[in-house]
Parts: C-alpha cells; sequence; structure tokens
C-alpha cells in the first residue's frame, strides 16, 4: 500500500492479527495504559489534541480550528483483533477526514487477551475469546461522555466503525447504546447470530462492508471459536428489519475503494424503503475482496460522506 513505508499483514486461522512496519519510530504507538493496552496510548498527539481514558487512555484528535462551542461530530474507530488503533489508522486514514470534515476523532485500544492480543468483547462469535470480564461497551460509553465534559459533541452525530474485531464491536455498540449511536459502519464483522441479542430500540443507521472472497469472516456467515455468526447481506437485512425497511434492496452507484481491483468493484445494496426516521442499512460487497482489502483513496471520503450523512433522528 501505498500509504505505508513497509506493511506486513498477517492473518491467524481464527481472526485477523495485524501488525505494521512504517516510518515511524516506535514512540508512535504510545505506552500501555493499565491492562497493557498500548498501541494508541495516551502520549504524543498534536497541540490541542485531548486526552481521555482513565486507566485506558486515548487521545483523541481535535481539528484545527474546532470551535468548541459549536456542537461537533464525533467518529470512533475500532480495531481488529490483535491489531492497535494506531495501525487501524494507518490501514484507514480517517484523521485526513477529521480534519477536512471537522469532527472529533479516536482511534482507542481493546484490552489485552492471555494471548497478548488486543481485543474489544463485542459479539458472542467475537472477540472474547477468553472469557475476560470486560464491559467494552460501558468503555466506549464512558469515553464518549467523557469527551463531551470537554468539547461539545453533537449527540445526533456520535458514530462507531471498526475492522473485523471493530466491526463486530460495531455492531455491539449499535445494539445496546441505540440511544446513543446515530450510525455504525462495519467492514469485514458482523452483528449476533440470535437477531433477538440485539436490543436496539431506537434506529440505527448501519452501513456493512465485506469482501467475498474474506476467508477469515465468511461473507456468507460461519463460525468462530464455535459460535455462528451471520454473513453480510443477513447482518444489513437484520437492521434493516429493526429499522422498519422493506426487504427490498434498490442498487446505488458502484464504487472503487479497493486498490488492488481493477475499475469499480465495489457493488452497493440500500435498504431505504419504508425505514423509520433516522433508520437505513446499506451493504457494500467488495467483489474480490479479502479480510484486509488494499483500501484506497476512496474508501475513507466514502465511509465518512455515509456516516455524516445520517444523523439521528
Amino acid at each position: 500500500m501505498t500509504r505505508f513505508h513497509r506493511c506486513l499483514v498477517l492473518v491467524s486461522t481464527s481472526l485477523l492479527l495485524l501488525a505494521a512496519c512504517t516510518s515511524a519510530p516506535p514512540s508512535s504507538s504510545g505506552g500501555a495504559g493499565a491492562g497493557g493496552t498500548g498501541g494508541d496510548g495516551g502520549a504524543g498527539g498534536e497541540a490541542g489534541d485531548l486526552i481521555v481514558g482513565g486507566d485506558r487512555p486515548v487521545t483523541v484528535h481535535v481539528p484545527p480550528g474546532l470551535d468548541p462551542a459549536k456542537p461537533s461530530p464525533l467518529v470512533i474507530l475500532l480495531h481488529g483483533y490483535g491489531a492497535s488503533g494506531f495501525v487501524q489508522e494507518l490501514l484507514f486514514q480517517l484523521k485526513p477526514q477529521a480534519d477536512a470534515h471537522g469532527f472529533l476523532y479516536a482511534h482507542p485500544d481493546g484490552t489485552v487477551d492471555a494471548n497478548s492480543k488486543r481485543f474489544w468483547n463485542a459479539t458472542d462469535a467475537c472477540c472474547n475469546f477468553g472469557g475476560a470480564a470486560v464491559d467494552d461497551v460501558a468503555y466506549l460509553s464512558g469515553l464518549v461522555a467523557e469527551i463531551g465534559q470537554h468539547y461539545k459533541v453533537d449527540p445526533k452525530r456520535v458514530y462507531f466503525l471498526g475492522h473485523s474485531n471493530g466491526g463486530f464491536m460495531s455492531h455491539r455498540m449499535a445494539c445496546d447504546r441505540s440511544d446513543l449511536v446515530a450510525a455504525v459502519a462495519s467492514l469485514a464483522g458482523a452483528t449476533y447470530g440470535d437477531p433477538s441479542q440485539c436490543t436496539a430500540e431506537k434506529t440505527v443507521a448501519v452501513l456493512q462492508i465485506h469482501g467475498t472472497v474474506d476467508d477469515t469472516v465468511l461473507y456468507e456467515g460461519g463460525a468462530l471459536a464455535g459460535v455462528g455468526y451471520p454473513g453480510a447481506v443477513a447482518t444489513t437485512e437484520s437492521w434493516a428489519q429493526k429499522n422498519g425497511c422493506a426487504l427490498m434492496a434498490s442498487p446505488g452507484e458502484a464504487l472503487d475503494i479497493e486498490a488492488t481491483l481493477d475499475g469499480a468493484e465495489t457493488s452497493v445494496s440500500k435498504y431505504e424503503a419504508g425505514c423509520k426516521a433516522g433508520g437505513a442499512a446499506e451493504l457494500w460487497t467488495i467483489d474480490g475482496g479479502t479480510h484486509v482489502p488494499g483500501l484506497g483513496a476512496n474508501f475513507a471520503p466514502k465511509v465518512v460522506e455515509w456516516l455524516l450523512s445520517h444523523p439521528k433522528e
């Protein structure tokens, strides 16, 4: 990928293990807070950035010129299993979008499991494989609240997005905190296999992105550690139903978001007819896309555009 000087991507037999070798100095990954999360950490950042999170610190990027008196959107990026917020930002490149659109931005770290891999305690399938007593819904909700103590977070524009385990966790936040979350985007994640476990009471706009040749989190659905998860279409249709949308998708304009595949490789299916206010469901299918796609320059702008166009009603 041209955005890296060097990048090494490892895929385990169960889930994403993402590591990067970049031109950044070792200290860029930050120190570890309690629990050894490391990766993003509380150190570093730019002038004007904010550190929150207590014993799990995270640096919140504050765009230059942000008016602290004006309600601003908040976007939180969640990394894949074994990765970190720092590495996930290298892949997604959302910071320039934060500066361009004027939103607060954070990419926190999950906690470390017995295999020394960072994870989010998301759905039953992914990825608290050791059964740790960690409440990431509470932690992430607390980050939103703490950021709101320093800057005016627009309550109608709180967004989560993530990759793999981070995508599962974004779905979990939409399920458990539908009162808080306006919209989520998930790349190579999924919701619960049992729709009744998703307790969303309010509408949440959901964008599901998935590659057809993902052999880690399967496009058609599968199981992780013996626990099933739904496929990309089933995940999207589950949210369409929750949002009151008709289960008849209409095609959108094809997108070119994967740099290693020729042409507009990503088809768009929109579930938008009859949706309740604030509700939407959309599926972007990357034809030939893997678990760690070679994301192109269009990816971040298109995903951010989609999120920001779906405020909470």
